[in-house]
């Protein structure tokens, strides 16, 4: 590690990585509110737990069976899945908006999202299983289908995301098309997954959505030194020797493999891929991609919205009501930003 003049390099074998006082600073500070709200979603809820008794069933040293049931076998689950999808949906809008230099170009609002969305309904419907082999096809086949469309004289970021934007309410439409073939009951569990829940998740949740998000983590900091040379010119970016159409091709591959897993575990949450990029960029500062602080910030909104769910007694609100509660504002207030820059 070396320090000077107001950053912090570390190094790990080859990789290298500088980070201002600030980010380091702000970045602790992140992690220490995503501890303090995964303790609190621990301790509260129909069944309060006093932090000592949960400590003691952590540790294996508490013989209380419900207390054993509802932390191990609900809330951790639960907890741990909430991080886990939230940091793949914040990571791969983050990767998205850099790539494609504009914020509102997020998985969630160009289609990509309703496209895993569909493809796991379309999985239960004509499978009865199978739900992130059928996120994961979706995801892939809705980016084909926005990208293909949006194609004219090289990628342009807003064509794109007017496109996405119809290709996501078609897709939305199809997914409410194919619950019309299911039963009654299992219509209703599926019109709530499709908001994003984080209901009756598991330890199987858990494993998937971390698995994949570990396996994918290299990738993604590997990308980080191309990304954030993205913001740049086409033409600047290929002077520095960077290839751009792989380098396009592997985030958009990257980015559509981390929403369709983050559809499977907790369904196609609203908002969380699309504010957790702006929120870390203005945490951490310096005009960049933020693409941990984007992860961070993502786990934390999903976490503190399921919260928020929980803490309404009787009602069992889906968690992705307060994540679109969160996301609108920050939707509305960039459209406002983009207006006003000419951009939109």
């Amino acid at each position: 590690m070396t320090v000077a003049s107001g950053f912090v390099t570390l190094r790990l074998a080859s990789l290298s990585f500088v980070l201002s006082y600030r980010a380091a600073i702000l970045g602790t500070v992140l992690l220490a509110a995503l501890l303090i709200a995964a303790a609190s979603a621990a301790l509260t809820g129909s069944y309060p737990l006093p932090a000592a008794q949960a400590w003691a069933t952590l540790l294996g040293q508490s013989n209380n069976t419900a207390d054993q049931v509802i932390l191990l076998d609900h809330r951790l689950p639960r907890i741990l899945t909430a991080l886990g999808a939230g940091a793949a949906f914040g990571l791969s809008g983050a990767m998205f908006q850099t790539m494609l230099r504009n914020p509102l170009a997020s998985p969630d609002v160009i289609g990509f999202t309703s496209g895993a969305a569909f493809g796991a309904v379309m999985a239960l419907v004509l499978t009865g299983g199978s739900i992130l082999l059928g996120a994961l096809l979706g995801g892939a086949i809705a980016a084909l289908l926005v990208i293909g469309l949006s194609w004219s004289a090289g990628l342009q970021p807003n064509r794109l995301i007017l496109i996405g934007v119809g290709v996501s309410l078609f897709l939305t439409a199809a997914s409410d098309l194919a619950m019309a073939s299911l039963d009654a009951l299992t219509a209703a569990d599926m019109a709530r997954w499709l908001i994003g829940t984080l209901n009756a998740r598991n330890w199987t949740d858990v494993a998937v959505v971390w698995g994949v998000f570990a396996a994918l983590l290299p990738v993604t900091l590997w990308l980080s030194f191309a990304l954030n040379r993205l913001n740049l010119s086409d033409d600047t970016v290929t002077s520095l020797g960077l290839p751009l159409s792989p380098l396009r091709l592997t985030i958009t591959v990257t980015g559509v493999v981390l929403v369709g897993v983050g559809v499977a575990v907790a369904g196609p949450l609203p908002f969380v891929a699309f504010v957790a990029g702006p929120i870390a960029r203005r945490i951490i500062g310096g005009g960049r991609p933020a693409i941990l602080a984007a992860a961070a910030t993502g786990a934390l909104v999903t976490l503190l919205a399921d919260v928020a769910a929980r803490a309404i007694p009787l009602v069992h609100l889906p968690t992705g009501v307060f994540t679109a509660l969160i996301g609108a504002p920050v939707l509305m207030w960039l459209l406002l930003v983009q207006t006003r820059k000419g951009t939109l």
